[in-house]
């Protein structure tokens, strides 16, 4: 990958931690400096279930699912471009991931190690803020998600999903239809007869 593009996506970065939190040029590239550029190819995983999850994660671009497979494959969550994000069922309580983060397509993204996070934490108050502020934002979006499922029916979440920028030409079908609990003809047949 260019280091045109490992920029671009550090920019990203940046912009993202300073909409979040007040830092000190200085501050703010010693966090910076913590981080490392990954690129993952379609198809591939990030995390493989039964592996502990050690990382912090920002998707610049791109996109990734979290799924497990017991008797069929379920799509869990879907991380989008400008997410930060964790597998935090794995993270903090260091246990095996019930999870494969695989990349949808062809995806670029800033990892950093959950120790080098701690270290920081301690060294730099406004960090800890970030680091409140980022697990409320993902508490309130898996909050939102279960609200859904349990309120909405999978025509209204269906829907919702169509208003999301982007979010249709990432995921498939099939994707889609187990992200939404229901079969790949359940959805068809819900698009067909949204149509009419």
């Amino acid at each position: 990958m260019s280091t045109f593009n490992a920029e671009l996506a550090m920019q990203e970065l940046k912009n993202l931690i300073r909409s979040s939190v007040r830092l000190e040029e200085d501050d703010l590239q010693k966090i910076l400096g913590y981080f490392t550029f990954k690129t993952l190819q379609k198809g591939h995983l990030l995390l493989k279930r039964g592996q502990i999850a050690s990382h912090y994660y920002f998707l610049n671009k791109g996109a990734l699912r979290f799924f497990y497979n017991d008797d069929q494959e379920l799509t869990a969550w879907i991380v989008q471009p400008g997410e930060f994000f964790a597998e935090i069922s794995s993270l903090n309580p260091g246990l095996p991931s019930r999870f494969n983060i695989e990349a949808i397509v062809d995806s670029e993204l800033y990892c950093i190690h959950k120790n080098d996070m701690d270290l920081l934490y301690k060294q730099i108050p406004a960090w800890q803020e970030f680091g409140r502020k980022l697990w409320e934002g993902m508490s309130v979006r898996m909050i939102s998600e279960i609200i859904s499922f349990q309120t909405m029916t999978v025509e209204e979440r269906y829907l919702a999903f169509l208003q999301k920028p982007g979010f249709m030409q990432f995921i498939s079908v099939k994707q889609l239809a187990s992200y939404l609990g229901i079969t790949p003809n359940a959805l068809s047949r819900i698009r067909k007869n949204l149509r009419k």
